[in-house]
């Protein structure tokens, strides 16, 4: 079980090298920032950044980045004051545009790395800071993604269940997250192939919800994520499989789903107690609940239908530096 207390990150001089996780959502995208919850987990897929003194500063050799709107950018401007020039590489297991938290692990890697070179940062401030930092740079989101990527293991946010880790703002709006239990399980994410469309997901949801039936569909999303979030810490693979299957449900209603989702869900059927879209959609992956044993071949199902599979577990391990012998 994770540690429900992460430890901060150490300062620690440059050169620095940290990393964090991406994540899934499992319950709750486009209810959460209307103040239903949210259940993710961190990916055991990674971004490794790499921190170090230069003559000019540059991400992965482009000098043009400290200047160009990005999270590049903005975590230099919120959290490198010492004014020295910095060489940020970056590495990553986590396809980009994939909704499994490219950005997330980015700006959660960066940011540890940052903290760690002006003298340590604790785990409430790093999500806090990532969060900020995120936010800025997309002008939308709740602080789910960073904050997994912060945490590690399973994060619960707007429910009163599991340990509290912090809270965090956005003006008017304040999120708490907790610490759900991890009850072992193996997931299969999967990239479609398609880059998932944030932009227009969100507008879709938006126009979607104020329609006459807009209030229901956001109570559908409440309680799907709830009773979801009550499954899990049963340890009740078959309802929290058939209430992935429901959110799904609702978040097709809305609006986000895609043609080759579907195509890989339904491919992914016979192997699955459930599953659905993870992130934003109109496009991007899915996550898939295998029955026991039977992780391959739902992974063999999903790469015959086209996409790109991942046999996951939830990684315990939140940003975090690497040691240099490593």
């Amino acid at each position: 079980m994770t540690d429900p207390e992460p430890a901060p990150v150490p300062a620690t001089p440059l050169p620095v090298t940290a990393r964090a996780p991406g994540k899934c959502i499992l319950f709750g995208e486009h209810g959460v920032v209307r103040g239903t919850p949210e259940l993710l987990f961190a990916l055991d897929l990674e971004t490794q950044v790499v921190v170090q003194a230069a003559e000019h500063t540059q991400l992965n050799g482009h000098g043009d980045a400290a200047t160009a709107p990005g999270y590049f950018r903005t975590a230099l401007e919120e959290m490198w004051a010492l004014g020295r020039p910095l060489a940020v590489r970056t590495t990553s297991r986590v396809p980009r545009r994939s909704g499994l938290g490219s950005s997330a692990a980015f700006v959660a890697a960066l940011a540890a790395g940052l903290g760690a070179a002006t003298g340590g940062i604790d785990r409430p401030t790093l999500a806090r800071r990532s969060f900020g930092i995120e936010q800025h740079a997309q002008g939308i989101g709740s602080p789910g993604d960073t904050t997994a990527s912060v945490a590690g293991g399973y994060v619960a946010l707007n429910d009163a269940s599991g340990t509290e880790l912090w809270t965090l703002e956005d003006g008017q709006i304040q999120w708490t997250a907790r610490r759900i239990p991890d009850p072992g399980w193996i997931w299969v994410v999967a990239y479609s192939g398609i880059p998932r469309a944030a932009p227009e997901a969100i507008r879709s949801v938006r126009e979607r919800l104020e329609q006459p039936d807009g209030p229901e569909l956001l109570r559908q999303f409440e309680a799907v994520a709830r009773a979801g979030i009550r499954a899990l810490l049963r340890e009740d693979r078959e309802e929290v499989g058939a209430r992935l299957t429901e959110n799904h449900r609702v978040l097709r209603e809305v609006g986000v789903s895609h043609p080759r989702l579907e195509a890989l869900l339904e491919a992914a059927r016979p192997s699955m107690i459930g599953g659905k879209l993870t992130g934003a959609g109109r496009g991007g992956s899915i996550v898939a609940l295998p029955f026991p044993g039977r992780e391959l071949e739902l992974a063999r199902r999903i790469a015959r239908a086209g996409g790109v599979p991942y046999i996951v577990r939830p990684s315990s391990r939140g940003a975090s530096l690497v040691a240099p012998e490593q």
